[in-house]
């Protein structure tokens, strides 16, 4: 096995079965909806136009390419649809590293060539190892060309690289009907934890952050544009049709999604609650009656109630069945017939206690509460003098109608530096 830099292989000379040189190599493809990793074939300048010779014709690489057909059998190339050309779409591109959580611009490209006798077969295959993202590659491509070769490796053995191995690269494909083609998704980016995807959303172009939240699974999607910039949110939400845009709202805790479309103008925001589901759209309506400044508008409709006569049996029960954000969770609060706040119990608890203990016996004291009208800076205040996780928010009658979470107090905080 050796390693061959893009840089070297772009512009190589390549030979037919008797050796003679028919042409010089001018792009280098995958077909990633085949093989994501190994390449396809080579895009060859020659004297009858640009042909594309499959690499299974490829019988050796080493400074040179050497094929084992002639160039008439090599398809003209009328076109690159359905490929991924790495000068093209990879050379000086930035690209999202999941390894290292950042967006990274690519000097160039390591190949693994595997020799017939290596690889098990009558051909040579060549595959990606790597991108490389520091001054080596840059160096590499600057001086190609100028310097002798040997001087040249003799330079840059002396500067260590800097590579991104293949398999923690995603790819940024703006273009929505290549990316299907291609089917290009970004799995490895949707495994780092929101904050990390937020950072690096915040990193990219408007068209490249809309890119990333076309392919993305609403439930991460959801919960990344809840951790981005304000700003940055209306940017992505407004660049998405609106069936798409609210498929993620609908996903985010209601609050957030409230505080979200409270900043679009009064068209779009339509435009989304129209499209969301009934249950999830009357929820976010109803906190957008409130004023974002004050408890009201800092809760979220997600919270865990059960009856004055529950016990710990029943109240795990209801955890098992909700389907809020997990801050929610560290509190269940209790409600008489009427749905007023009498008691809260924190999650420790529960652990602690047996199934058929009554939550009535487990309350907190004193039992912290707020009104709807509270001025979240009095908000920010309970929980400074508590050392709250939540804190639940009543209405003029004191019946129970949301909750606020640390998130909440830390995000409107942040807002304010």
């Amino acid at each position: 096995m050796t390693t061959l830099p893009l840089s070297e292989l772009l512009g190589a000379t390549v030979y037919d079965p008797a050796g003679a040189a028919r042409g010089r190599v001018r792009e280098v493809t995958l077909a990633p909806q085949e093989d994501r990793d190994r390449i396809a074939s080579f895009i060859v300048k020659t004297k009858t136009g640009n042909r594309v010779l499959p690499f299974s014709a490829v019988k050796t690489i080493d400074e040179s390419v050497h094929a084992s057909t002639n160039p008439p059998d090599w398809p003209l190339a009328n076109g690159s649809e359905g490929l991924f050309l790495l000068e093209r779409d990879l050379l000086d591109q930035q690209v999202i590293d999941v390894h290292g959580r950042k967006v990274v611009r690519v000097n160039d490209v390591e190949l693994k060539v595997d020799d017939p006798t290596e690889g098990g077969g009558p051909h040579a295959t060549l595959r990606i190892q790597a991108v490389d993202i520091g001054v080596r590659g840059a160096i590499r491509r600057l001086l190609r060309g100028l310097a002798p070769r040997a001087a040249l490796h003799l330079l840059l053995d002396r500067i260590p690289p800097r590579t991104i191995p293949w398999s923690f690269v995603d790819l940024i494909e703006t273009d929505a009907a290549r990316r299907v083609k291609l089917k290009i998704s970004h799995e490895g980016l949707a495994t780092l934890h929101p904050a990390d995807i937020a950072d690096i959303i915040e990193d990219l172009a408007p068209n490249e952050r809309e890119a990333v939240f076309r392919t993305l699974d609403e439930d991460v999607a959801a919960e990344t544009l809840e951790e981005v910039d304000p700003r940055v949110q209306r940017s992505i939400v407004e660049s998405l049709d609106s069936e798409r845009a609210a498929d993620i709202v609908q996903e985010m805790d209601p609050d957030a999604a409230a505080d979200l479309l409270a900043d679009l103008s009064d068209d779009r925001t339509e435009q989304i609650l129209v499209e969301m589901k009934p249950e999830a759209s009357q929820e976010v309506v109803e906190l957008l009656e409130h004023r974002e400044e004050t408890a009201a508008g800092r809760m979220t409709t997600e919270f865990l109630a059960v009856p004055l006569s529950a016990t710990v049996e029943n109240a795990i029960s209801v955890m098992r069945e909700f389907e809020g954000g997990v801050e929610s969770v560290s509190t269940i609060y209790l409600v008489d017939s009427y749905g007023r706040l009498v008691g809260a119990v924190p999650l420790a608890k529960l652990v602690l206690a047996d199934s058929s203990t009554l939550l009535m016996s487990l309350t907190q004291e004193p039992l912290i509460f707020t009104q709807t009208a509270t001025n979240e800076n009095k908000v920010a205040e309970l929980f400074d003098k508590y050392n709250l996780i939540t804190l639940p928010v009543v209405d003029k009658d004191n019946k129970l109608i949301g909750v606020i979470t640390s998130d909440d107090v830390i995000t409107m905080l942040r807002s304010k530096l």
